[in-house]
Parts: C-alpha cells; structure tokens; sequence
C-alpha cells in the first residue's frame, strides 16, 4: 500500500536555486517526485481528534530497555 505525499517548495527569484531537483530531498530519490505538481491537496475532513486536557503534562517513565545479553 502507497500513501500520496505533497512536497512543496517556494521559489526565491533572488536565489541560486533553480528547479526543484536542486532540494537534496529531491535529488536523492528523483524517482518518487514528479516533475510537477499535480495541484493543491484537496480540504478533507478531520476524521479524528484528540481532547487535550488542560495542565495534563507527559508521563514520565523511563524507556524500556532490554540488556544486551537479552537480544
């Protein structure tokens, strides 16, 4: 399964940069970013939220680690 991602950057005309396959990101995996954009990300519904509670701070509990001997 695939998940559709948008990258977008913006153009400084007073900049050195050129294209889009000047950002590393880009020229790394050349083959996962089209060459242009197909458009703006459609408004989609919050399907879930999260309820904050005010003055609710972190748990703190030390990570579980296993020894070395254990792995």
């Amino acid at each position: 399964h695939g998940c559709e991602g948008f990258l977008a950057t913006i153009h400084d005309t007073t900049s050195d940069v050129s294209s889009i396959h000047d950002q590393p990101i880009v020229s790394e995996f050349p083959d996962v970013f089209p060459d242009e954009l197909p458009g703006i990300p459609p408004v989609r519904e919050v399907e879930f939220n999260i309820e904050l509670i005010p003055g609710a701070e972190p748990i703190s509990k030390a990570p579980y680690r296993m020894a070395p001997i254990e792995l």
